[in-house]
């Protein structure tokens, strides 16, 4: 039986799938079931920086039970430029300028 999990994310399309481990998900917004069932937030505690999920004594899913998240999750990042160029003309037509950013990864 595993009482710990990583909350992670899966992107699918046609050239395949990547997983995407998640390190901070929005506190409170963390919905667990197992094998169908909702799980009670009293049943596990939530690492909010991690996104390591762990599941209380006396309420670890059975060895095989099927563990499903749902949750919101932050993405830190920073501008990738020291400098972002506004054109005001396209602004006013309803055009916002690109912003270049990069994630910040732990």
């Amino acid at each position: 039986m595993t009482a710990t999990f990583q909350l992670c994310k899966v992107y699918a399309d046609a050239g395949g799938t990547t997983t995407r481990m998640i390190e901070k998900p929005v506190a409170g917004s963390v919905v667990l079931t197992v094998g169908g069932a909702a799980a009670p937030p009293a049943d596990f505690t939530l690492d909010a920086v991690t996104g390591k999920v762990t599941f209380l004594p006396g309420k670890i899913p059975a060895g095989g039970a099927v563990v499903r998240a749902g949750f919101r999750f932050e993405v830190p990042v920073r501008f990738d430029t020291d400098r972002i160029e506004i054109d005001l003309a396209q602004f006013q037509a309803g055009r916002i300028p690109s912003i270049p950013l990069v994630e910040i990864k732990p």
